[in-house]
């Protein structure tokens, strides 16, 4: 995946830094759905988390913790995101990766 160095959209929450995928992902998850996601997760979009890890990315938006969104693909696989509190890396994964 190539580094972050754009300039920021308005609609962007924080920056992305290095977005890099597991080899399990980036081989399951279409890369159109990739790009999809992650221009959910910058923009606070945290797709399919729960009600207590959408009100802790709120709080580490402001606090500059990690950040995790959940989204699925078009035929229902699950795979996430999650940007490190130091926002240098986004990692695109598959829950069986962590």
């Amino acid at each position: 995946m190539p580094e972050d160095n754009r300039i920021p959209n308005s609609d962007e929450k924080f920056s992305l830094g290095r977005v890099v995928a597991t080899a399990h992902a980036a081989h399951t998850i279409p890369p159109d759905e990739i790009l999809k996601a992650l221009s959910r997760h910058v923009r606070g979009d945290w797709g399919d988390v729960g009600k207590d890890d959408r009100k802790e990315n709120e709080i580490s938006l402001k606090e500059g913790f990690r950040l995790l969104s959940v989204y699925r693909t078009e035929t229902g696989v699950k795979f996430w995101i999650i940007t490190e509190a130091d926002r240098s890396v986004t990692t695109v994964l598959m829950p069986e990766d962590y």
